[in-house]
């Protein structure tokens, strides 16, 4: 229904500046002559959200972008119909909403779009123009205006996807603490292998005074035999002491022979997570010659100088030996290399190891410095981050210094540090509390 005083020359022109409109837009039309049928400070909104109008301008601009667009088409047309017109009871004023079935084809795919686009005229000075526009794409949404159960469905979906993902981190989670686990161990036999040259040359030397003793021993019995058919006791009590000397000397070197055997089974156990009363002085020496004949056995030309300052006032400590003879022999060991590095560039370079320990107040500190390259200030950050190491491939997996770090500060309540100076050598401290 419009209103009886519309005249139809005015509806005329309205419909007319109505279909100029529709063909800029729709149609490749010269858009200069939207200046004629709109108002410079028209305002309207596209089917996307950045098609946005605030002036002749941007309108022109937009339907420059709508023409370049459909040259690219292999095919298009459309069909359109007013759907709503409504006027103003001054019919100065007019609303026109259309609907458009548009086909094209791109790229060989075929495409139809259902478009609504509703306009806004304002009658000035015995002439149409448009004021407000908005274009939207028309929507099947079976009832769900607000799109609730597409929303529902894509947020079940995603929580799928998370929760596969969830379960496939978790599974690489495990995997990970699983190969983990196993270089810890084989890191842990690897330095197991490491001590074995020098444990076979360790334990040689006293076994062979235990052999040589015995063996003197048992001469000296047969000679003790022969003072007593001849009568003569002084003698035989004189040979008699003699024996016994050696008899003591055998049992102190059999003791140290058990004493290296124990030391290296207590390195190769699973720790028991037990914390004992532990001669530092004495781990910290044992595994000091041992790491070095383990070096000689597999380089006979090397040689260091092996340097021990250890405080007797310190007693027994609480500590997991199996745990701490690790660290001490890691820290040793990279020593050694270092060193070793060193004396391959300086031929005339005197390697140099030492191994410190002094009682501070409430707590223990053990030193381990060698006179090598140092550690590059670049690199310091991360030497005790799993996996990482200065070693070339094959000669370290990178986790001794970090499960060390972990034996010490999370297993003891300690601390380890290290202190570096490039080309005068490295220092790395074990600072553990007497009581924990």
């Amino acid at each position: 229904m419009y209103p009886t005083d519309m005249e139809k020359n005015k509806e005329k022109d309205l419909l007319d500046t109505y279909k100029l409109w529709i063909d800029s837009f729709m149609e490749d039309c010269p858009t200069d002559q939207l200046d004629s049928i709109t108002s410079t400070d028209i305002m309207g909104y596209g089917t996307t959200t950045d098609e946005k109008v605030f002036g002749i301008k941007d309108l022109k601009a937009l339907c420059q972008i709508g023409q370049e667009q459909r040259q690219s088409l292999e095919d298009y047309s459309y069909q359109s119909k007013i759907i709503k017109k409504q006027y103003s009871h001054h019919t100065d004023t007019a609303v026109i909403v259309s609907e458009f079935d548009v086909r094209f084809k791109s790229n060989a795919i075929k495409t139809e779009l259902a478009l609504r686009i509703s306009t806004v005229l304002f009658y000035e000075e015995n002439q149409w123009r448009i004021i407000h526009w908005h274009g939207s794409v028309g929507v099947e949404t079976d009832g769900d205006t607000w799109h609730q159960d597409e929303w529902k469905r894509d947020n079940e979906r995603l929580q799928r996807k998370v929760d596969e993902q969830t379960l496939a981190l978790k599974t690489s989670l495990k995997n990970l603490k699983a190969t983990q686990s196993q270089l810890i161990q084989s890191e842990k036999m690897a330095s197991l292998g490491e001590l074995t040259a020098g444990i076979a040359h360790e334990i040689q030397n006293p076994l062979n005074f235990v052999n040589n003793f015995s063996e003197v021993s048992n001469e000296l019995v047969d000679e003790m035999n022969e003072e007593l058919d001849k009568g003569d006791l002084e003698e035989a009590k004189a040979i008699s002491l003699d024996i016994k000397q050696n008899l003591e000397k055998i049992n102190h070197h059999g003791k140290r022979a058990d004493n290296i055997v124990k030391g290296m089974l207590q390195h190769s156990r699973s720790s028991s997570g037990t914390k004992e009363p532990t001669d530092i002085n004495a781990l910290a020496d044992e595994y000091l010659r041992l790491a070095y004949h383990g070096l000689r056995a597999k380089d006979k030309s090397f040689n260091a100088e092996l340097i021990t300052d250890f405080d007797k006032t310190i007693g027994k400590v609480n500590v997991i030996p199996q745990d701490m003879g690790r660290v001490i022999l890691n820290l040793i060991t990279n020593a050694f290399y270092a060193v070793n590095e060193k004396k391959q560039q300086e031929k005339d370079f005197k390697p140099s190891v030492s191994v410190t320990t002094k009682k501070m107040g409430g707590h223990v500190e053990i030193k381990v410095t060698d006179n090598g390259n140092g550690i590059p200030k670049k690199v310091l950050d991360k030497i005790f981050q799993p996996f990482f190491t200065t070693k070339p491939t094959g000669q370290g997996t990178g986790l001794g210094l970090s499960m060390s770090y972990d034996i010490v500060t999370k297993g003891h309540g300690g601390e380890l540090k290290v202190e570096t100076k490039d080309g005068e050598g490295t220092t790395f401290c074990i600072n553990l509390p007497l009581t924990n």
